[in-house]
Formats: structure tokens, C-alpha cells, sequence
């Protein structure tokens, strides 16, 4: 299964983010700077932070020095919750089933499939990914 590029795109943002986050004084980044660090185009870029924004991700701040900051500890924020935002939620199952051939099959694996993913991607914190790229990209 491939990530969609909003779903990466909206991982390195806030990766970008948590790399720089200090839990006593968190200083906003400009979606400029932003785009310069992760090298993604600053349009893309500005629709994405507003749907982590909306998810209750990221929290921007106005004016000069302004821009955005996680909305939580690094270690609160899941890459379930990253690609959910930009997503929207994991399939369910649909009960009035329109009896084509082998609908109702396709669709149980579908929505195991998006569980299972959804699973994989609760295991890892923005707090992990940072951990994780300070040691180097050593494996998970």
C-alpha cells in the first residue's frame, strides 16, 4: 500500500515541526521556512497545515514572528492522527450492501486492510520519528 503524497507531505511538516519543538517555549515556524526545510511546494504546503490545523494538530499563530506550532507534545501525535487528518477517516463497513458479485468480500478486506494500517500507524509518535532521525535513521 503506498502513502498518498498529502499523507507524506503532511508527516514531514510536522516531523519538521517536532524536530524544533521545545516543551517550555515553542517558537511558530512561517510556512516559508517551512517549505524551505522539507523542500514541498509552500502552496501544497499551506492547504496541508490547514487540515492538521482543523484536525487540532498544529495551532498557528498571527502577525510578525508568526506561524504554526504543534498543538501537542511531540509524543502525543500519531501518524495515525498525521494521516487521518489529511485523509479522513479509515472506511467502515457499509450494512446495505448492493449484492454485487463478491462486493461484500472486497469490502471486509478493504476495511481490514485500513485497520491494520491505521494499527501500524498508531505505533509511532512524531516523539519516536525524532528519536529516531537524531540516531541517525537507525531501523524502528
Amino acid at each position: 500500500m503506498k502513502v498518498s503524497t498529502r499523507a507524506d507531505y503532511a508527516a514531514r511538516a510536522l516531523l519538521s515541526m517536532a524536530l524544533r519543538w521545545t516543551s517550555c517555549e515553542d517558537r511558530p515556524t512561517s510556512v516559508k521556512e517551512m517549505a524551505e526545510r522539507t523542500n514541498l511546494p509552500q502552496p501544497y504546503l499551506e492547504q496541508i497545515l490547514l487540515s492538521v490545523k482543523g484536525a487540532g494538530l498544529v495551532r498557528s499563530k498571527r502577525g510578525v514572528g508568526g506561524g504554526y506550532v504543534l498543538a501537542r507534545p511531540p509524543a502525543e501525535i500519531t501518524l495515525a492522527d498525521i494521516v487521518a487528518a489529511v485523509e479522513g477517516p479509515a472506511p467502515t463497513l457499509i450494512h446495505d450492501h448492493d449484492h454485487c458479485e463478491g462486493h461484500c468480500v472486497l469490502q471486509e478486506v478493504w476495511v481490514e486492510l485500513a485497520e491494520d494500517t491505521r494499527t501500524i500507524l498508531d505505533r509511532y509518535t512524531l516523539a519516536d520519528l525524532v528519536e529516531r532521525t537524531r540516531r541517525g535513521h537507525a531501523a524502528l
